[in-house]
């Protein structure tokens, strides 16, 4: 089965932007801002951009684009020993597919709801919308309820179509729409809350730090957080993307790119929020409203913003570009990670529509308990996100066994117009981002132990426990040892693989 390619740089590009760019960029991100001191949160969180995300990006793609093959088989081709941690990086994400399928199906139902309220004096339509309702009912009632799981499959069959055509005509082209959609929409929204009357507090708040804040430890690990989930670095979401490059593509540049283009659209949508916050409110709630989680991290987003937007201008239609640009980055997002599925099923030997198919049905059936239950979504989420901090790690330690010279000069330098990568980037993958693992693990369970579940840290069956953790990865992690040789065989037969012989190397 002969593979697609991405027609052009810009279409991967657009692409690797749609990947990184999600709900997380628009919804927690100006929450975390704004719990961690606000633009003194700016500072860690662009420095480990270079720090975490980038040098992973870079290795992502290095990976994507040398074996030609998915999360599973690109570990296995630079080192078979470690196929397994390949296949806990893409079960991982798929884990966390499943109820972003969930996410992409309540911002679908916002949307909805925002229309019908901009057509209803003109349709004279009978049907309840958002607008100038009691937002925290309208959640609770939606929430749990059969319409999420209409609109959690609404969120799949979408993006199964997509996926299925293929990827120049699915995710190729639909990225050409959907992304620049979603910065036209961000700009319009940020435009309009800057230029609000109060505005210019929320916007010293974003731009002006304390920089006494450096001093205080949780900046910079909630900075670190940020960027590791936000960009989708250690995912697997951009390594299978970069299946689809093209021989000349650049591996450092469009990593860059991406990583920078995440933390613009991120930027955008704190102009677009913490402005409008400010503007409505008085200083002091407005610090309170802007760090609401509420369940499962939704406060801001699906109960506040309403409440916010009815006290401004053109606030009904606001609304709706607010909740169609949350609709337009979840989309982007969801189909690099049902692609990764995909391309899992298709190295395995199924054709792309087959593969799309049980990736789909899969995500349905594994998502209805968080689409029906929030107590599930809030454990899954816990667990899987923190997951992505131990996926990261399997790729360093991965590169670090295949040799990170290696890699820089052999892999990452394969294409003459790229930029160069200096040796700093061994000593990143070597020593800072293990480190920067460890500090993010202890501190996510410190958490956990003292402030989450600090009764209950241990057990297994409590929704932010410690004990929860273990038991799921290390049920996933046994079964994937187990059958570690059965998948290697599937994948490569006794071909030997391009790790270094008597690191990477294993004919079995």
């Amino acid at each position: 089965m002969k593979d697609e390619r991405f027609t052009s740089r810009w279409a991967l590009l657009l692409a690797a932007i749609g990947m990184a760019i999600g709900t997380g960029n628009i919804w927690r991100f100006p929450r975390v801002a704004a719990q961690n001191g606000g633009a003194v949160f700016l500072i860690p969180w662009m420095l480990f951009l270079f720090l975490w995300s980038i040098p992973l990006l870079i290795v992502e793609v290095g990976m994507g684009k040398k074996t030609r093959m998915g999360t599973i088989g690109a570990f296995g081709s630079l080192n078979r020993k470690f196929t397994w941690m390949g296949g806990f990086v893409g079960f991982c994400t798929l884990s966390i597919t499943f109820y972003y399928c969930v996410v992409t199906g309540w911002c679908f139902r916002y949307a909805a709801a925002s229309l019908i309220d901009i057509a209803r004096p003109v349709a004279k339509l009978p049907l309840g919308g958002l607008w100038q309702s009691d937002s925290g009912a309208f959640w609770s009632a939606f929430s749990g309820s059969s319409l999420a799981v209409f609109f959690h499959f609404a969120a799949i069959l979408i993006t199964t179509m997509i996926i299925a055509r293929g990827v120049v005509k699915g995710i190729e082209k639909a990225n050409r729409i959907l992304i620049p959609a979603l910065f036209v929409l961000l700009v319009i929204a940020a435009v309009r809350a800057v230029t609000l009357p109060g505005a210019e507090k929320g916007l010293n708040f974003l731009f002006e730090p304390e920089w006494k804040q450096l001093l205080n430890h949780r900046v910079w690990l909630a900075g670190l957080s940020q960027s590791a989930w936000s960009t989708g670095a250690g995912w697997g979401l951009i390594l299978t993307y970069a299946v689809y490059m093209r021989e000349e593509g650049e591996i450092v540049t469009n990593s860059f790119l991406a990583g920078l283009g995440n933390n613009s659209a991120s930027l955008l949508a704190a102009m677009a929020i913490i402005p409008t916050v400010f503007a409505v409110l008085p200083q002091a709630q407005a610090l309170s409203t802007v760090s609401e989680t509420g369940p499962a991290s939704t406060g801001l987003t699906f109960i506040w913003i309403p409440r916010l937007f009815e006290h401004i201008q053109g606030g009904q239609l606001f609304l709706f570009i607010f909740f169609l640009a949350l609709s337009v980055a979840a989309v982007s997002s969801l189909i690099s990670m049902i692609e990764l599925g995909t391309r899992i099923m298709i190295d395995f030997g199924l054709s792309r529509r087959k593969g799309v198919l049980i990736i789909s049905a899969g995500c349905f059936i594994f998502g209805l308990p968080s689409a029906l239950s929030m107590k599930f979504f809030q454990n899954q989420d816990w667990v899987w996100s923190v997951g992505l901090l131990l996926s990261g790690l399997f790729y360093a330690v991965t590169i670090i066994s295949y040799g990170t010279d290696k890699f820089r000069k052999e892999i990452a330098a394969s294409c003459c117009n790229d930029l160069p990568l200096s040796r700093i980037f061994n000593f990143i993958i070597k020593v800072i981002i293990p480190v920067e693992f460890a500090a993010m693990m202890i501190w996510w369970f410190t958490r956990a132990i003292t402030v989450f579940a600090p009764d209950s840290w241990y057990h297994p069956f409590r929704t932010f426990s410690v004990g929860t953790c273990i038991l799921q990865w290390g049920a996933l992690i046994a079964l994937l040892l187990i059958f570690n040789r059965q998948i290697r065989r599937r994948l490569f037969g006794r071909e030997i693989d391009y790790g270094l012989e008597g690191k990477g190397g294993d004919e079995s």
